[in-house]
């Protein structure tokens, strides 16, 4: 089944209460900036022949629209080693929680994951990636084998585009998903969405500029720049060009910096080169090809997993090269550590600080300002691992079985993220509200806050959010600028959709 495309036009103006009314109409539950639906999928496709085929069938596990939530057995398995084997966007999930706008993220897996061995024994790193991981060991086995992170670029966008509008019945509604170009294309998918016939719209990213053939060795440089540029001339061309990249991921890509993200032992060490250290030469023909707007056909940049010296070089340049140009600020997945600055690093401000990871892959302060002034989006990652410190998810844990406590003790993780920034922006004359949206990581190799497993579970948290924010007004509200004193629903429907929305409206052209 072909649904009919037509096109709208809307006018792009700032937040009003008309505009609320209308976001209130057409909201679904979330807006995701940052998951992977295609990683597991598209792992696990490498088992069957032909390889790298995206199934219509549901039933088969190298299908996007193949549902697996966690059971009772591997829900356990998480809580114990943290381990997410079973899949939280798959086109499915994301049908039954009533999403129509997620950005999904294409991600090269990197090589570096994988050693010749581990305490002397061979299959103990491919384990250990798949299960982390959840893909298959055919794809284990590619990893090891293939050389060309752009080929594998290619092959996961195919993946996605091979099931692009066709239809897949949920429920008894129909359901397709199409990636999108542009806001008017969502625009139109959801004004075209009736209740029986419904579309999603997918956003594309890349996750890692390692994706334009960079960093294939661990211990030295093969990167060719022209090969480099002309890859993502190539990915500029594409029918559906990404929205933004995260610059840098897990490992070193000869373009930037990162910062440390493993903390697992055995793989730890391969991070070590190129940690923390700034943009690189070919780093800045990169940034520049990919801001470069002619045509309009400018990709945005994501400075999660930036080290802090390439992210100071990347404001820099915001602030010389690109001063007039606009430019806003994206972390698509990310966390506040309640610290003032890469400047100031050991100060905090904020009594919330306490519960967060001091991590520098989290955001200080004076970089969230500079979002929000870049009228940038800051994705909060439900990832226990990041959005809180160990002192917090202790406190958080829920022993005798209630699902009514577990929310209310895990939103207040979420909460404590979403009240830092507001009053942060609050106590610099900024809006407090407008910054934060949802950036999961689902599906990616992460570890969901326990009860918030899937893309079904947002909808479950958040009337759990609303509390924590209309407790926290009844005894704050009179201490925040007249323009910040909003309410507790607005707030966490702002968090949820209205924010992502916006921003989506205003720079995805």
């Amino acid at each position: 089944m072909i649904f009919n495309r037509i096109t709208l036009k809307f006018d792009k103006k700032s937040i009003s209460l008309n505009d609320y009314a209308t976001n209130q109409k057409m909201k679904k539950s979330y807006i995701d900036l940052h998951c992977h639906p295609a990683l597991k999928p598209y792992g696990k496709s490498f088992k069957y022949q032909p390889t790298k085929q995206n199934n219509l069938n549901s039933g088969r596990k190298n299908s996007i629209w193949h549902y697996s939530p966690p059971n009772f057995i591997e829900r356990q398995f998480n809580k114990l080693l943290t381990l997410t084997k079973f899949t939280q966007t798959d086109l499915t999930a994301l049908a039954k929680a009533d999403c129509n706008i997620v950005v999904i993220s294409l991600y090269p897996f990197e090589k570096h994951f994988l050693k010749d061995k581990m305490l002397g024994v061979k299959f103990l790193p491919d384990l250990l990636v798949n299960l982390t991981a959840g893909v298959s060991q055919k794809r284990i086995d590619n990893l090891r084998n293939h050389n060309s992170y752009f080929q594998d670029l290619n092959d996961e966008y195919d993946f996605y585009k091979q099931l692009d509008n066709f239809a897949q019945v949920i429920n008894g509604v129909t359901f397709t998903y199409r990636l999108v170009n542009s806001y008017s294309e969502i625009s139109t998918n959801i004004t075209t969405s009736t209740a029986t016939r419904k579309i999603i719209s997918l956003v594309p990213s890349i996750e890692g500029a390692h994706a334009f053939e960079t960093g294939l060795e661990l211990d030295k440089n093969t990167a060719d720049d022209t090969t480099v540029l002309n890859n993502l001339d190539t990915v500029k061309n594409w029918e559906h060009k990404p929205f933004f990249i995260t610059l840098a991921h897990h490992f070193y890509n000869e373009i930037c910096g990162h910062a440390r993200s493993i903390s697992i032992g055995l793989i730890k060490k391969n991070q070590n080169r190129g940690l923390d250290t700034d943009i690189t030469d070919l780093g800045f023909k990169v940034i520049d090809k990919l801001l470069d707007n002619t045509n309009n056909k400018r990709i945005l940049i994501d400075v999660k997993h930036m080290s802090r010296a390439s992210r100071t070089g990347y404001y820099k340049l915001l602030e010389t090269t690109y001063a007039n140009e606009g430019i806003p600020i994206i972390v698509s997945h990310g966390a506040a550590n309640g610290k003032r600055s890469i400047a100031e690093p050991h100060i905090t401000d904020s009594e919330q600080s306490q519960y967060f990871r001091e991590d520098d892959i989290n955001l200080y302060d004076s970089e969230i300002l500079r979002i929000a002034k870049s009228k940038g989006i800051f994705g909060l990652q439900l990832d226990e691992r990041r959005i809180a410190n160990k002192k917090a998810i202790r406190s958080s844990r829920v022993y005798w079985p209630s699902k009514k406590r577990r929310y209310k003790n895990k939103s207040d993780l979420i909460w404590r993220q979403i009240r830092h920034i507001g009053e942060l922006l609050d106590k610099n004359d900024l809006f407090a509200w407008e910054t934060v949206a949802i950036g999961s990581d689902f599906d990616g190799i992460v570890n969901p806050i326990k009860g918030l497993w899937t893309a079904e579970n947002v909808e479950d948290i958040k009337p759990y959010l609303v509390e924590k924010a209309d407790d926290y007004l009844k005894n704050h509200k009179i201490k925040l600028q007249t323009q910040n004193q909003i309410s507790a629903p607005e707030i966490i429907d702002r968090v949820l959709f209205i924010n992502a929305n916006e921003f989506l409206k205003t720079h995805f052209k």
